[in-house]
C-alpha cells in the first residue's frame, strides 16, 4: 500500500507548471501588446509566437498527447493544426482587410 501512495504525489506539478507557463505567456503577450513601443507587425508576430508556444504547452501537459493510439492521434492533431491555423489566418486577413 506504500508503495502506491509514495509513487503519486497529490499535488500534480505537471498541471501546475503548465498553468503558470500559459498565464505568464499569456501576460507577456499583452505586455508586448499593449506596452512596447513596436512596430505592428512586430507586435503580432511576436504575439504569434507566444500563442503557438502556449499552444504547444498546452497539448503536452494538459491534452496529454504523448498518450494514445498513434496514427489516429497524429492525423487528428493534424487536422485540429490545420483547422485552428485557417481560423487564424482567416482573422487576420478579415481584420486587416476591413475598410
Amino acid at each position: 500500500m506504500s508503495n502506491n501512495t509514495s509513487n503519486h504525489s497529490r499535488i500534480p506539478w505537471t498541471q501546475v507548471i503548465g498553468f503558470v507557463l500559459s498565464i505568464a505567456l499569456t501576460f507577456l503577450a499583452v505586455w508586448f501588446g499593449l506596452y512596447m513601443d513596436l512596430a505592428y507587425k512586430l507586435i503580432v508576430a511576436i504575439v504569434f509566437v507566444l500563442a503557438l508556444l502556449q499552444a504547444a504547452i498546452q497539448l503536452f501537459m494538459f491534452m496529454h498527447v504523448t498518450e494514445g493510439e498513434g496514427k489516429w492521434q497524429v492525423g487528428k492533431m493534424l487536422s485540429a493544426g490545420f483547422i485552428a491555423i485557417v481560423i487564424v489566418a482567416g482573422s487576420v486577413w478579415v481584420m486587416n482587410s476591413m475598410h
